[in-house]
């Protein structure tokens, strides 16, 4: 047969296929009738169980796996459009629509605002780009950030999320998880790290540089050229590093900072930018213990443990595509003590308005075996 002609005929067949799969939807909607008349699950693993081992035996040997893949897909979306016809929404959608209905129209101009670190933090930088004129308290540590918002001294925080090149600060994630927090919006910021030293001090004296962690590994290839008789050291953050130049007795030391530290603390930019990545972003969070959303919110974060058998993953991620939602992020991190398992982290991009954000919200609660909303926000650029 030509090309042609076999088109034709896989054009055929995909109209009767199209066809069964209607039916098929159609008799799953009367099967939700029941379960609703009947207080039942909409998920059935039995039964699921026993379908995939049928049409696996049917396919035969050859295309046993492609098969099996094909009816997973199926009973997912069957499961979505049973939940669909069921109209059961979750908790979390009313939560959603509850915060809709009180969160103020405006973000605010003002507000107490809690950061990590000292005066000319990144932290600091990035909430006067959320806040026109915020209040900021400075704390130690993230923990004590978070517990300054449930004594009530704060409204909101401002902290780190990911970073372009050191990736996810993954104890934020911990903390916004166990302490039920949510995102209401985010900022990206610009990253240069510069040496600074006191006034009149030349690159050639210095002998100790202080910093974070990751600044330091992001300097690497600047830090190597000084020579090995500088003693790099680690220190909380990068302001804090700055705080302890100005401080210090000693003319020798200096620290990898913002710019803006130097002015805070009356230090010289000795070099500019010495960050290994020209490219070099952070995304800080504003976060509070209450579900706000303010208008404009087109971005949801959502942490997800996904039943742990084959392709379980994939199939979350099949319902994101038939829903039309985009990914913007997906990252995987392990589950402490337990062997081989992940917890993923998603931003999804969909209106906060948005049917199918509901849909997909309420589905994902319902099936998942641990799920985490984060927020829904919109982005500052």
């Amino acid at each position: 047969m030509e090309l042609q002609d076999l088109r034709k005929e896989i054009d055929s067949i995909d109209r009767e296929l199209v066809d069964l799969f209607l039916r098929r939807m159609n008799v799953s909607a009367e099967v939700a009738e029941y379960k609703r008349a009947n207080d039942l699950p909409v998920l059935d693993p039995s039964r699921e169980r026993a379908l995939l081992d049928k049409v696996s035996e049917l396919s035969g040997e050859e295309f046993e796996a492609y098969t099996r893949t094909l009816y997973a897909t199926i009973l997912d979306l069957s499961r979505s459009y049973q939940h669909h016809k069921l109209d059961r929404e979750s908790p979390l959608y009313h939560e959603i629509l509850a915060a809709l209905e009180t969160t103020p129209k405006l973000f605010p101009e003002r507000a107490m605002v809690a950061c990590q670190g000292v005066e000319g933090a990144y932290s600091q930088i990035a909430a006067e780009k959320l806040f026109k004129a915020p209040n900021i308290l400075f704390f130690s540590n993230w923990e004590k950030v978070f517990s300054a918002i449930e004594a009530g001294l704060c409204r909101y925080a401002v902290i780190p999320i990911e970073n372009s090149t050191a990736g996810s600060v993954k104890q934020v994630y911990d903390l916004m998880i166990d302490r039920n927090f949510r995102i209401v919006r985010t900022v990206r910021i610009k990253i240069d790290h510069n040496l600074l030293a006191k006034p009149g001090v030349k690159l050639s004296e210095i002998r100790e540089i202080f910093s974070h962690e990751q600044a330091i590994n992001q300097s690497s290839a600047f830090l190597a050229s000084l020579g090995p008789d500088v003693k790099i050291t680690r220190v909380e953050n990068t302001a804090k590093a700055a705080q302890m130049v100005a401080q210090s007795d000693r003319r020798d030391v200096a620290s990898l900072s913002s710019r803006s530290c130097a002015s805070q603390y009356g230090l010289s930019v000795l070099a500019s930018a010495v960050q290994d990545n020209g490219n070099n972003h952070t995304r800080f969070i504003c976060i509070t213990n209450k579900t706000e959303i303010y208008p404009g919110a087109d971005r949801t974060s959502l942490m997800v443990v996904t039943p742990h058998k084959p392709g379980a993953l994939y199939r979350m991620l099949s319902r994101f595509n038939a829903l039309g939602i985009n990914l913007l992020k997906l990252e995987s991190r392990p589950i402490p003590d337990r062997d081989f398992e992940f917890m993923f982290y998603f931003d999804l991009e969909a209106s906060v308005y948005s049917e199918k954000l509901a849909r997909l919200l309420s589905e994902l609660e319902h099936e998942c075996d641990e799920f985490s909303y984060l927020g829904s926000y919109s982005e500052v650029i």
